[in-house]
């Protein structure tokens, strides 16, 4: 076994490049897994890859405000079926990998609540199936819609296939069943009904699915229910969205209510008291986990009291009342045959491995990620080497090291390129002036002549979170790029125009034929129209990734007021340079980011671009009707009824946007006893100055 060397201590600055760098990844493999059914790595190498990011984010908090697949959850749903929108969102979990973390979870909580170390708090710990996940609506009692998780808004309508489940009711059973009652939990397929699945696919011919979740979801996800009903699915019911009624007051209570209407539950499930209860059942868990006839990867721990779990709330992708506590990695050995570069969108140099096949968990592994040149050079690893493979935490597989072999010869130490791959231009790291320190990242010069670059932002552009444009995938833009067909976002909005004058139609390309193209023109025209978040998102400014796009856009509105406000920040000195620090969540990283992103000609002129085909517009309020939507509050001094951190969910949660300064765009100060300096300038201003009792009685808390 090799000895794994001492990581040196991470700056702010090499963690926050290092983090940036993850997101593609993980990025593109949630589409993967969650859209096509068809995971490129393990659980636990997507987990090592999510888990490098949560270790990041706990060490520099900040970093959670960047481009992070901890904000987003699952993937867009596929256009093969027909959308809904979820009523209540159906977002994810957080994931923590050590037992000390559950002590970690659970401090966490009193916290935020508010609540000493000997208040009684139970928790339910459950078994984390890895299956699909999906929500149910009743309605009078009977199936009304199932839809998938999808991007967490708005999932796939796959009502006749859940119909076709012999373990999920028609219709519910009881006298107090709720009007609307929508219940949520996974689909899932047993071990042995998995292998008489492939048994059978093997014996026709078919594709043999990797593992039972995948054949679970691909079974699910069939155009024809016919399909889905020859398959041997299973559910299990653990959460619900939206009810007209809620017919207990604990999770614990809910679980029985669902099982009493005859809806499946786990039976593992276990109401705990203590962190040490917690963590028993975990490894209880865990112990019979090769046993149980469905696959786990982990357990869940979810508050019980549901009045606790409101006041909670949810921040980002997930809920701070509920935590998933993963199964440890799991590991392999294997050879590294090559060491590939990526450039990504920002020019960045990215070390991939190219690895001899491997099955680690179940899931075979032929790429694991390298980070970086410090990191290949910490590891030693070199072409040639066999090598500790890693499936961990939320990351793609991670290689840890060399196995050093008796008596064989080692190739040479790996030297990372100094030009860029795909043009040539010197690839640089980055001197920090204030520290002298290299950054961690090498990066392209090229810029815009950069193929690669050019490229990547293409497609950040039309990702699923940006202007999500239906049928032009990577292939797609680097086929249109390649022919000089798209060279920038406005040129998206104007293929179909140029088509209908161009000698040599998209329709006669080869790959492509009049339906196809008449689908993607329809898919380009529909997006015609985009809320500012995803139009901020779309144009790949750094440190400007989903969550900090939606506060801007919640900040500013529109795209004209946010434009007059960066080009203003140019002078760090600037009023306008201190708004954009003071909104809450960003600080000094993102606005001297916009500043520079602004101050760019170019830039500009491809906003300009783009305007004139697309119109912008507001992004949807979080809570339309909430008195307090669209205002900008400061809480200052202490707060009796609530936490600080409880006070700012809430506010965030009803459409409010919570800054740190007092200044004359503010609507609302909530001060308490020793509000100081703040209070004093909130009324020099004349601003609305409320008490806490006052802050409760307006937001009806």
């Amino acid at each position: 076994m090799p000895k794994t060397p001492t990581p040196k201590p991470l700056s702010e600055r090499r963690a926050r490049t290092e983090h940036a760098r993850l997101v593609a990844e993980i990025k593109a493999h949630d589409i993967a897994y969650h859209q096509n059914d068809a995971p490129t790595i393990s659980d636990a190498d997507y987990d090592a890859l999510r888990r490098r990011l949560l270790e990041l984010e706990t060490s520099f908090p900040a970093l959670a405000t960047v481009e992070s697949p901890s904000e987003t959850v699952g993937a867009a749903p596929s256009e093969k079926f027909a959308h809904a929108r979820h009523k209540v969102p159906m977002l994810s979990l957080g994931n923590i990998f050590a037992e000390s973390e559950v002590a970690d979870f659970v401090t966490r909580v009193r916290r935020f609540l508010g609540l000493p170390a000997d208040a009684p708090l139970p928790i339910l710990a459950e078994p984390k199936i890895d299956g699909l996940s999906c929500s149910i609506r009743y309605e009078a009692g009977e199936i009304a819609l199932a839809l998938t998780r999808g991007d967490g808004f708005e999932g796939e309508d796959v009502t006749a296939n859940i119909r076709t489940v012999a373990a999920i009711p028609h219709r519910l059973l009881g006298p107090d069943v709720p009007e609307v009652c929508e219940v949520r939990g996974e689909i899932y397929m047993t071990k042995p009904d998995f292998a008489a699945l492939n048994a059978r696919q093997a014996a026709a011919g078919k594709t043999v699915f990797a593992n039972p979740r995948n054949s679970a979801a691909g079974s699910l996800r069939q155009l024809d229910p016919a399909i889905t009903a020859s398959r041997p699915l299973r559910f299990f019911a653990y959460a619900w969205g939206e009810m007209s009624v809620i017919p207990a007051i604990t999770q614990s209570g809910m679980i029985d209510v669902f099982s009493r209407w005859g809806l499946p539950t786990n039976p593992l499930a276990k109401l705990c008291g203590t962190v040490d209860d917690l963590v028993a059942h975990y490894r209880a868990i865990e112990s019979e986990r090769a046993g149980l006839p469905y696959d786990i990867d982990g357990v869940v721990y979810k508050i019980d009291d549901l009045a606790f779990q409101n006041r909670l709330g949810f921040v980002s992708r997930a809920p701070r009342w509920a935590v998933a506590h993963k199964f440890p990695a799991e590991k392999a050995t294997t050879r590294l045959l090559a060491i590939d570069i990526q450039v990504g969108r920002t020019g960045s140099l990215t070390p991939v491995a190219r690895l001899e096949p491997v099955t680690v968990g179940g899931v075979v592994v032929e790429n694991a990620t390298l980070h970086n040149e410090d990191e290949i050079g910490r590891r030693d690893v070199r072409v040639g080497d066999r090598v500790i493979v890693q499936r961990a935490g939320d990351v793609i597989p991670q290689i840890l090291g060399p196995v050093l072999e008796p008596d064989s010869t080692r190739g040479e130490p790996y030297r990372f390129p100094e030009l860029c791959p795909a043009c040539g231009s010197a690839a640089i790291r980055e001197i920090d002036p204030k520290t002298g320190v290299a950054d961690v990242v090498r990066r392209c010069t090229g810029g815009l002549i950069c193929p690669a670059q050019a490229v990547e932002r293409l497609k950040h552009f039309c990702s699923r979170l940006a202007f999500d444009i239906e049928g032009l995938g990577d292939r797609q833009i680097e086929l249109f790029y390649g022919e000089g067909l798209i060279r920038s976002p406005a040129d998206i909005f104007t293929l179909a125009e140029r088509d209908t004058k161009s000698l040599k139609k998209l329709a006669d390309r080869e790959g492509f034929g009049r339906t196809s193209v008449r689908n993607l023109f329809a898919a380009i025209d529909g997006r015609r129209k985009v809320p500012l978040n995803r139009f901020l998102y779309a144009l790949g400014i750094r440190h400007i990734g989903e969550t900090n796009a939606r506060r801007l856009a919640r900040h500013f509105g529109g795209v004209d007021a946010l434009r007059a406000v960066a080009r203003a920040a140019r002078d760090p000195a600037s009023e306008a340079r201190a708004e954009l620090r003071n909104i809450e969540g960003l600080g000094d990283v993102v606005a001297e980011a916009l500043a520079d992103f602004f101050s760019e000609p170019h830039n500009e002129t491809v906003i300009d671009a783009l305007l004139e085909s697309v119109v912008v517009e507001p992004m949807e309020p979080v809570v339309s009707s909430s008195p307090v939507a669209g205002k900008t509050v400061v809480f200052t001094g202490s707060l009796e009824k609530m936490t600080r951190d409880e006070a700012k969910a809430r506010a965030e949660g009803l459409g409010a946007k919570v800054v740190g300064s007092v200044s004359k765009k503010t609507d609302i100060v909530v001060a308490g006893p020793g509000a100081g300096s703040k209070e004093a300038k909130a009324r020099d201003l004349g601003l609305q100055v409320l008490n806490e009792e006052e802050w409760l009685a307006i937001i009806g808390a």
